[in-house]
């Protein structure tokens, strides 16, 4: 472990939105995992206890604590995906590389696991791979996105992957449009959310391209804290009931189109979201009976 790697990357995200997920997202993205001397240099670094940044580490399922491998395979095995015939698609992984789910490949190549849900229920059976999605997968697509993964993949982008595409929301309340062309993120207009907790209020900014869960905004709103997400135009919550497949959380539900509805976790930090084909927003009240 490079020592002045790690203390860099502490100095570059000190104080910055989401510091301590910043901190350790980017940690993973350079070892792949978080090795433990890395965690402790960042207890240091930062003053934190090693016990709070353990807590974070098992909270998040995006994080691991053990070596993955170049490439990332996350197979969706939630309810959706599962009766169209997603376990077929994990066994055909599992042929194809010779690893069972949880494991990685001898040569460090792939690792191969799964997931109760990746927050696209209307494109199942849907595979992850190095944040890129894949839709509607077959047995027949495996060797085909495997090859594509050892090839290397385009640069990400709306302009240059299909698979990653702007979506343009509005508040299901008053329906105003919720983009914000003035605080790009990832060169598309943001969603812009007003985020409250404890007393405190604040603008929060999404990314509104699917798979992309770059998020900016002040810092009223603490790290990890559960928020009250609604509408910057008409005040009203955007809760919807629902529960954030990464963290549990409360989802938000914003409209998208005429029939689709994009949830997004309540959670700061928590990358959770899913997109729904053909569904009407139901927002639910405070009181949590449906509005």
């Amino acid at each position: 472990m490079d020592e002045h790697a790690v203390e860099k990357i502490v100095a570059e995200h000190h104080g910055s939105l989401g510091g301590m997920l910043s901190v350790l997202s980017e940690i993973q993205a350079k070892y792949r995992y978080l090795p433990q001397d890395a965690l402790h240099k960042v207890a240091a670094a930062t003053g934190r206890s090693l016990t709070d940044i353990y807590a974070v580490v098992t909270f998040y399922k995006a994080f691991s604590l053990k070596p993955r491998g170049k490439h990332l395979i996350s197979v969706c095995l939630g309810t959706a995906c599962h009766v169209r015939g997603a376990p077929k698609i994990v066994e055909e992984f599992r042929r194809q590389l010779g690893i069972p789910p949880g494991e990685t490949t001898p040569d460090k190549e792939f690792t191969l696991e799964t997931v109760n849900c990746l927050g696209a229920c209307a494109l199942g059976p849907t595979v992850v791979v190095d944040q890129r999605y894949f839709r509607h997968v077959t047995t027949a697509k495996v060797p085909h996105i495997l090859e594509q993964a050892r090839q290397g993949f385009p640069q990400s982008g709306a302009d240059v992957d299909e698979r990653v595409f702007p979506i343009h929301v509005s508040c299901p309340q008053c329906g105003q449009s919720l983009m914000d062309a003035g605080h790009p993120l990832e060169g598309q207009a943001s969603i812009r959310l007003t985020a409250s907790f404890a007393g405190k209020m604040g603008a929060l900014h999404l990314s509104s391209l699917y798979g992309n869960a770059a998020a900016a905004g002040d810092d009223a709103i603490p790290e990890g804290a559960l928020a009250v997400l609604s509408c910057p135009h008409c005040g009203r919550e955007l809760a919807d009931g629902s529960d954030c497949p990464e963290c549990g959380a409360t989802m938000a539900a914003l409209t998208a189109g005429s029939c689709a509805a994009l949830h997004r976790c309540a959670r700061r930090g928590c990358p959770g979201h899913r997109l729904d084909l053909g569904a009407a927003v139901r927002n639910v009240s405070p009181e949590g009976k449906g509005a």
